[in-house]
């Protein structure tokens, strides 16, 4: 577990600043990759941007560690599509591929089961329908209704409801019928099962949900979009690692003019008024913005950047009574020795799962049992790791520490034992012996370091009631000039989500500071 030391501030200015006093600027707290997107499209347009991180890269909640030639990270474990960071790129008329290498991931993710069943997602459809044949031959006509859905909705209940600024009740109402007709009404655990009916198939469907933070068996089928699992394709990879594209996205921005300020944690945003004047930083920064926009947690945004404000502590007390996702457990290790038949991503589920699910969302408990997301970046990107040796990275979603307050400290190794003991009983049995170096990540550093709420991943939980449009509005609803980006607001969490966000975000800051 790690403790983020205090240093210096860093201020990178723009290659190409415009001093004019006349020009409109902005704020973005946050160089996550939704801020990351939003700082670019408003650079892109015009707005003079400074971009506020409080840790010493970008990359918000992708962290990444260097240890004995091994580099490590926790984050996305691949991109489903790079589409939407094409298109910042585009936005200036510049090449993605002249800044990020993608590789392809195939498969994108192996799903396997106690039972011994298994299932390739992502490898291309003529294996797809092969996977099909062996593991669900029944299904075969359902699943390929169900990749028609997909399509369909990826662009009626995705695109245009997503990419949307839902900043009023009235938007919110039009977005329904959009809604309705994608079967956003529907649960995802119930769409797929309306689709095929072989449970091991179901559960590979429904289990990108989960994967973002949602309940399978209550959030809307909407959430189950942008996952690669219906058409067949595979995943990409950025060389050097998530990471790497984070900081790719932040020369883009220094690029187009755009100033970063690194290692200076935002600590408080002073208003006039019903506006936003001033942002002060740790390091005694202090400056004056026409727009604010928080990629922060939305709680730390409004309990403790804004604790000098009455909508501060009246959003805090709001937000205090919303329901919150589940936290991550995640065990970073390096071994001896290559992995080839060990996929980029692998899912090794239990022998529960709805069970499971109801001891997450629900009972807040500690199972003896778990779905486990197993990250092997090393295989795709070998650079990671020194010649004959392999990087790991294995996640367990956990209750957020409201429901599960446990002392993580305590708990922490034992858990660690309980999930390599898996892995060897499932993947690799002589895991004991060629571990090089582990450690863990647990909900405490996600609440202590990135100040996410009860160390909650993914922000609100989407539910019915904090789905798409009923989670936070882009702009808030009292203070005219301050935004909101990042995995509470609308469409919601996940890289996809996020940068969808992110660019309805932007539509509207354009539209109003224009």
């Amino acid at each position: 577990m790690h403790r983020r030391k205090t240093r210096p501030a860093m201020v990178r200015l723009g290659k190409n600043p415009e001093h004019d006093p006349t020009r409109r600027s902005t704020c973005v707290i946050g160089a996550g990759l939704g801020g990351l997107a939003l700082a670019i499209r408003l650079q892109a347009g015009g707005v003079a941007t400074t971009l506020v991180e409080a840790r010493g890269e970008p990359g918000g909640c992708l962290r990444r560690w260097r240890r004995d030639g091994f580099t490590f990270e926790e984050g996305p474990s691949l991109l489903a599509d790079p589409a939407p960071l094409r298109e910042l790129w585009s936005l200036t008329g510049e090449d993605l591929g002249d800044a990020v290498t993608f590789a392809e991931v195939t498969p994108a993710c192996r799903y396997s089961w106690t039972d011994g069943a298994q299932f390739d997602a992502g490898s291309g459809e003529a294996e797809l329908a092969r996977q099909l044949a062996r593991l669900a031959p029944g299904d075969i006509a359902g699943f390929e209704e169900f990749a028609r859905w997909a399509a369909a909705a990826r662009i009626d209940g995705w695109q245009r409801l997503g990419e949307s600024a839902l900043h009023s009740p009235a938007a919110a109402a039009r977005a329904l019928p959009a809604l309705v007709r994608s079967q956003g009404w529907r649960s995802a655990w119930g769409l797929t099962g309306h689709y095929v009916k072989e449970r091991h198939l179901r559960e590979a469907l429904a289990f990108p949900v989960l994967q973002a933070g949602g309940n399978p068996l209550a959030t809307s089928a909407l959430h189950l979009l942008g996952q690669p699992l219906a058409s067949g394709t595979g995943g990409w990879w950025p060389r050097g690692g998530m990471v790497a594209l984070a900081e790719a996205m932040a020369a883009r921005f220094e690029q187009l003019g755009g100033t970063l300020r690194l290692h200076d944690p935002v600590v408080r945003l002073h208003a006039v008024g019903n506006r936003i004047a001033e942002v002060e930083t740790q390091s005694g920064w202090r400056a004056h913005f026409d727009a604010v926009a928080s990629n922060a947690d939305a709680m730390h945004t409004y309990r403790d950047l804004l604790r000098d404000l009455p909508r501060g502590a009246q959003q805090a007390r709001r937000l205090a009574r919303r329901d919150y996702s589940p936290s991550a457990f995640s065990v970073h290790f390096a071994l001896e020795g290559t992995w080839p038949g060990i996929p980029h991503q692998s899912v090794l589920f239990g022998p529960r799962f709805g069970e499971l699910i109801a001891d997450l969302f629900d009972h807040g408990v500690l199972p003896q049992d778990f779905v486990l997301t197993l990250h092997h970046p090393s295989l795709t990107d070998p650079d990671l790791a020194p010649q004959g040796k392999s990087v790991f990275r294995a996640t367990i979603p956990v209750a957020h520490l409201g429901k599960l307050p446990i002392d993580w400290e305590t708990v922490a190794p034992l858990i660690e034992q309980r999930i390599l003991d898996e892995i060897g009983r499932r993947l690799i049995p002589d895991i004991r012996d060629r571990v090089i170096t582990s450690f863990v990540t647990t909900p405490r550093d996600l609440a202590l370091e990135l100040n996410y709420h009860m160390g909650s991943a993914w922000s609100l939980a989407a539910s019915a009631l904090q789905s798409g449009p009923l989670r936070l509005a882009h702009r808030d609803r009292k203070l005219a000039n301050l935004y909101l980006v990042g995995a509470a607001t609308h469409p919601g969490a996940g890289l996809a989500a996020v940068l969808a966000g992110a660019k309805a975000a932007s539509l509207q800051l354009l539209e109003e500071l224009s």
